[in-house]
């Protein structure tokens, strides 16, 4: 079987490290803003607290780095919590990880998506990454195998909560001859990654997958997760769904207005960032702006 600790980095920036799953980490505390404007959802069971609708946000998928006064936080399963923030922790749930492919393809290569030839599937945006096919339950089993333990991780090191990325693998791989995703095993799946945050006490965020909006409440999922909504118009699905629960990032290289009309919008997300497209730490060059 495949390590424990496989990687959980980002789909839209940047390779990341190994994910570690070892506890005893001190959960992360909260600061005065987080405490006050964070909830418990009414989905996820006793203990499962969404993210502050209100004061500052921050999407370190591409290196963790330190900003004064944040109150929420999503970074990558390899990386440690925000300290005194609400910390989401990021896990790629339906396609391996840059780094993995060879440990994937050795030891479990039973649980990845084959084209009709026989090839395993590459998503062609992100070559370094291969597809999972959650098409049966053993499929189903199998992942959560691997990535269960990968999102218990993330409780024990102190997150409080887990956005599961690339959900949309059914809507981009639809054919049979180059690789096609079984919706229902793929919603089947992004349940049972609802049932296993909440077990561990973890809210869930939809990340992307606009299409899914409404039904990602019915699945579970607590929040969502949204990249460049403005950009394609999405962002009163995700709103319409999640309410003020929504996290939205914009990136700087793809907006086709100003940020602050991006701000201005009646539909965006309380909590609206801009940042560069690889979310480069400050010291490496990332650029973050916040909508008021």
């Amino acid at each position: 079987m495949l390590a424990l600790g496989l990687l959980a980095g980002c789909q839209a920036t940047q390779p990341s490290g190994t994910a570690s799953t070892a506890g005893g980490v001190a959960q992360a505390g909260t600061s005065t803003a987080a405490a006050d404007s964070a909830d418990t959802g009414s989905g996820g069971g006793p203990g499962v607290v969404l993210p502050p609708t209100s004061g500052t946000f921050d999407y370190q998928l591409g290196g963790a780095y330190d900003v004064d006064g944040l109150d929420v936080v999503a970074r990558d399963a390899t990386e440690s919590p925000a300290p005194g923030a609400y910390s989401i922790c990021y896990v790629n749930g339906f396609q391996t990880q840059p780094g993995d492919t060879a440990q994937w393809r050795s030891e479990r290569e039973d649980l990845l998506l084959h084209d009709a030839s026989g090839e395993l599937v590459v998503d062609p945006d992100w070559p370094d990454e291969l597809v999972l096919d959650p098409s049966t339950q053993a499929q189903r089993d199998g992942i959560l195998a691997v990535l269960g333990p990968v999102i218990a991780g993330c409780a024990q090191d102190g997150f409080q909560a887990v956005e599961i990325d690339n959900l949309d693998t059914w809507t981009r791989f639809t054919d049979a001859e180059t690789g096609l995703v079984d919706e229902d095993g793929a919603l089947a799946l992004a349940r049972a990654y609802v049932e296993v945050a909440h077990e561990h006490g973890l809210a869930i965020g939809q990340k992307n997958a606009a299409e899914l909006a409404g039904a990602g409440r019915d699945l579970g999922f607590d929040f969502a997760v949204t990249e460049e909504c403005a950009v394609y118009d999405e962002c009163g699905v995700y709103t319409a769904a999640y309410g003020e629960h929504v996290l939205q990032i914009e990136y700087d290289d793809a907006l086709p207005v100003p940020f602050d009309e991006v701000c201005a919008l009646p539909d965006r997300a309380p909590l609206t960032i801009l940042r560069d497209r690889m979310l480069q730490p400050a010291d490496a060059g990332g650029h973050r702006e916040q909508c008021p």
